[in-house]
């Protein structure tokens, strides 16, 4: 019996840190996601500067810098 306790102990023990391993990982991924947002965000905003798009007026587009 006490065997089988020692070893559901050493199982909960790995359960454990395998679990605060993901926890880890999870949070790194989750930091890595908004940084990504924010640089995907960054350069949409400077692709829509840069190039005229089918969804603007032409009122709204920006004139080339040589008007």
């Amino acid at each position: 019996m006490e065997q089988r306790i020692d070893e559901l102990e050493l199982r909960y023990m790995q359960q454990e840190m395998t679990i605060q391993e993901l926890n880890e990982i999870v949070c790194r991924q989750e930091l890595e996601i908004e940084a990504l947002k924010h640089g995907f965000a960054a350069l949409k905003e400077q692709f829509m500067t840069m190039a005229p798009s089918v969804s603007r007026d032409p009122d709204q587009e920006e004139p080339p810098p040589h008007y």
